[in-house]
């Protein structure tokens, strides 16, 4: 790309030499067939490793987000059904007057 631009003797030179350079990659990884498995397992593991690292960044995330937001507002109570009384809770006893009244 620099030859096009510049057009001088060293950028022509500089982009035959990166040329030649991933031909001569090239040639090595077709060479080298264990090489190229090597890598593709290394790929694979590094994928495998950043799959875990994101949905474990994405669950703290989550995390923070639902710290973050106002906590939802509860439901107003359920009326019961049917005749209340509201009065305070008073045991009902017979007085020890009355008992007397009885008695006699």
């Amino acid at each position: 790309m620099a030859a096009n631009i510049l057009r001088s003797p060293r950028a022509i030179q500089t982009s035959v030499f990166v040329v030649r350079a991933f031909i001569r990659m090239r040639q090595m990884l077709i060479e080298q067939k264990g090489l190229a498995r090597k890598l593709a397992e290394l790929e694979k593991e590094l994928t495998a490793r950043l799959d875990i690292h994101e949905s474990a960044i994405n669950e703290i995330l989550g995390q923070i987000r639902r710290l973050l937001s106002a906590p939802p507002e509860p439901a107003p109570p359920k009326r019961g059904i049917g005749f209340l009384v509201e009065e305070p809770h008073v045991p009902y006893e017979v007085s020890k007057g009355f008992k007397k009244q009885k008695k006699q």
